[in-house]
């Protein structure tokens, strides 16, 4: 049988998971560049995950486990926040210490560090294969960017062409290819609707 927390462990164990929830109140800072209207933290950290899913899946990593990772890998930017490409050439953050500190005490906590530090490390198939979601979904938020007739994502989106490479798996290479060809309208014009299955299918 599995050993229960005591009440105060399970009171650290809250403190940390509303800590978490202001990861949705924690801005991006790509939108420093003509205000774009990007995810928080928390969006990135969900749809991040869901690619790693998909990518884990097609490369043998174990699932479950890059999973955890994705939870935990922009964590520490509850406390050291997020950088640009820009502000990333001048200020140095701690992760690894508001990641120490946030888990101390937290019943998971080991784990949580031992799977940031991997992460952070990028030597694992499971690192890698989070790294690639992690750009991937930034990919997939600039292409939603151009079709709101965002000129600066059009600007960043040509720059990142060269980022493919340093893509880790064949497998995330593809859905960068996908994903920069693609409109992020598709899902919903093309697909089951009104229009195509519906009361306005001969309109």
């Amino acid at each position: 049988m599995a050993k229960g927390n005591t009440l105060g462990e399970t009171a650290r164990d809250v403190k940390f998971l509303f800590e978490m929830g202001t990861l949705r109140h924690v801005a991006r800072t790509w939108n420093q560049f003509g205000g774009l209207p990007l995810a928080n933290d928390a969006e990135h950290t969900f749809r991040t995950a869901m690619i790693a899913w998909f990518l884990a899946k097609q490369e043998g990593a174990d699932v479950g486990h890059v999973m955890k990772m994705a939870l935990v890998h922009d964590m520490s930017e509850t406390r050291v926040g997020d950088v640009h490409y820009l502000s990333r050439l001048y200020v140095k953050r701690d992760e690894a210490g508001a990641v120490r500190d946030q888990t101390e005490g937290v019943s998971v906590g080991q784990e949580m560090r031992e799977l940031a530090e991997e992460y952070e490390e990028r030597e694992t198939l499971a690192a890698k294969v989070l790294k690639d979601a992690d750009m991937l979904d930034i990919e997939i938020e600039l292409m939603e960017s151009i079709a709101r007739g965002e000129f600066m994502g059009e600007i960043i989106h040509k720059k990142r062409a060269a980022l493919r490479e340093k893509l880790h798996t064949k497998t995330a290479k593809r859905f960068f290819d996908v994903i920069r060809v693609s409109n992020p309208h598709d899902w919903h014009t093309e697909g089951k609707n009104r229009f195509t299955a519906g009361d306005w299918k001969d309109v």
